[in-house]
């Protein structure tokens, strides 16, 4: 006889296997019987990366890890990536960011605004995100979730007149957010300093983009760094970014995630958008991210 899903996970449960629940309809998972402190076996680190990518979204709750437990679980996945903004820097890991809206002696402990906008981590880079992981240290009592928004499902239920007019299409992206160029707002994440800007450049993505672990076809970054496309003159290229980014971010693409201490929240980059939200900056929110890079570019022609 067949097992049903519940069936087969509460038999991978008995036998010491990580189980993996759907989060919401459509994408997220999360996992039960994982202890990243712990020594995973192959096996294992193999079902974790098989749930990312199947579920585009995974949660690990009540994780208890040091900076270096996190980062060699973190390095399973994929070549680490240091954040361009080096000032916020983990003091053992370059490799971790630390995002705090906590100051200590007036000065602040970490990047307070990573992003309030609908981005993809890293589009601004040749070799952009694979995966975003997140380990939430300090919970505020209210607010701090992140919004998670499905690019396969809004790439699918284009029209066909729109995925046959996209396909061609390269975007041109750079750090930043096309919707707010002042630098001196927060949702610009940070300025960069003079050193910093210097290492940014203009990338080439495709909008319509092949999946490089899956082959699945999704709307890629249509929101934040993505200024021009290729061939189209500025204002034709903005109108339709914009008419993408409005259809890729509707409410029925979305899911909204709220932190617990210790949860580790770990993300597929070239199938989601996802979006910060604000909290009060007097209620404390502090995490570790890690981002790993894809394993080369993808062909932008």
């Amino acid at each position: 006889m067949r097992q049903s899903s519940g069936d087969a996970a509460q038999a991978a449960g008995r036998r010491g296997e990580p189980v993996f629940a759907r989060l919401c309809e459509g994408f997220g998972l999360q996992g039960e019987g994982v202890d990243l402190g712990s020594r995973l076996s192959a096996a294992d680190l193999r079902l974790i990366c098989r749930a990312l990518f199947d579920g585009q979204l995974l949660v690990l709750r009540n994780q208890n890890l040091t900076a270096r437990q996190f980062h060699d679980f973190a390095r399973h996945l994929g070549p680490p990536e240091p954040h361009v903004i080096d000032q916020f820097h983990h003091p053992q890991f370059a490799d971790i960011l630390i995002l705090s809206n906590v100051q200590r002696d007036g000065k602040p402990v970490g990047l307070a605004d990573a992003g309030t906008y609908f981005h993809s981590d890293y589009s601004y880079l040749d070799i952009p995100a694979r995966a975003t992981m997140l380990y939430s240290i300090e919970v505020p009592n209210r607010g701090g979730d992140t919004l998670f928004a499905n690019q396969y499902a809004a790439y699918d239920d284009l029209p066909a007149r729109m995925k046959q007019l996209i396909e061609p299409l390269v975007a041109l992206h750079r750090y930043g957010n096309r919707d707010d160029l002042d630098r001196k707002s927060r949702t610009v994440a940070s300025l960069l300093t003079a050193e910093q800007e210097q290492r940014m450049q203009w990338v080439r993505h495709r909008i319509a983009r092949r999946h490089p672990v899956t082959g699945r076809t999704a709307l890629y970054a249509v929101s934040g760094s993505s200024f021009r496309i290729e061939g189209m003159p500025d204002d034709e290229a903005l109108a339709l970014l914009d008419e993408l980014k409005r259809h890729a971010t509707q409410q029925k693409y979305q899911y909204r995630l709220s932190y617990g201490v210790g949860d580790v929240v770990i993300w597929d980059n070239a199938s989601l958008l996802h979006s910060a939200t604000l909290t009060d900056p007097g209620d404390a929110r502090t995490l570790w991210r890690i981002t790993v890079k894809e394993s080369g570019p993808a062909p932008a022609h």
